[in-house]
């Protein structure tokens, strides 16, 4: 019981010492720092003397402090240059007046002469009459030969102006009537041709015919 009353009687005293030792160390800290402020703001007033403005109203007491005075003060105005009399000052000269000329107007003449120019007719291309087409056969009467198996055909053509005029059946010697094929020989005049129909159930006969003619137009070339 006796070493735990003088241990607590031992952190007590430290702790009183601490106390002690940190409360000194403000004291200084604070003693020379007020000395210091003092000196600092005498030094100012000293340097920048307080000039009162009678215009300005009077500051409430709460703000007569030494830095609150130095912003009040107010700065020296600057001078103000004497004015230049009217006789020496250098008026610029005016500006000479600038001529407002249009410029001049296009001429219409050439747009008039090109709507009232004449359009050039073109020439009048003059048409070649075409010629009549040459003779294709000379005139006269040919015959000719056409064969087939069921017998021989003689036709006989008349060109007259170059042009077949008629067409005939001179001589017939088939084994059937020549009858069967009448019709064709006025195909000839009409189509100009030696290309005739064919018949049904007479084809040789048809085919021999065809071939007569085709002899005759060959003589008429």
């Amino acid at each position: 019981m006796a070493q735990s009353g003088s241990g607590k009687k031992i952190a007590n005293n430290l702790v009183t010492a601490s106390c002690a030792g940190v409360l000194a160390v403000y004291i200084a800290g604070y003693t020379r720092t007020q000395h210091a402020a003092e000196r600092f703001t005498a030094q100012i007033a000293e340097r920048r003397p307080v000039v009162h403005d009678p215009t300005m109203p009077p500051i409430p007491e709460p703000f007569h402090s030494p830095e609150r005075k130095a912003e009040h003060v107010k700065a020296p105005a600057k001078p103000m240059p004497a004015p230049v009399p009217a006789e020496t000052a250098e008026i610029p000269p005016p500006d000479p007046p600038v001529a407002n000329i249009a410029p001049p107007a296009a001429s219409p003449e050439p747009a008039r002469r090109a709507e009232t120019a004449p359009v050039a007719a073109a020439p009048k291309v003059e048409e070649t009459p075409v010629p009549p087409p040459a003779p294709v056969w000379k005139d006269g009467t040919y015959t000719g030969w056409g064969y087939s198996r069921h017998g021989n055909i003689e036709a006989s053509v008349v060109i007259e102006s170059g042009r077949i005029a008629s067409a005939t059946i001179s001589q017939c010697r088939t084994r059937y009537s020549c009858s069967v094929i009448e019709r064709l020989p006025p195909q000839v005049a009409q189509r100009q041709s030696p290309d005739v129909d064919y018949v049904s159930g007479a084809t040789q006969s048809a085919d021999a015919f065809y071939g007569a003619v085709v002899a005759a137009l060959g003589k008429a070339k």
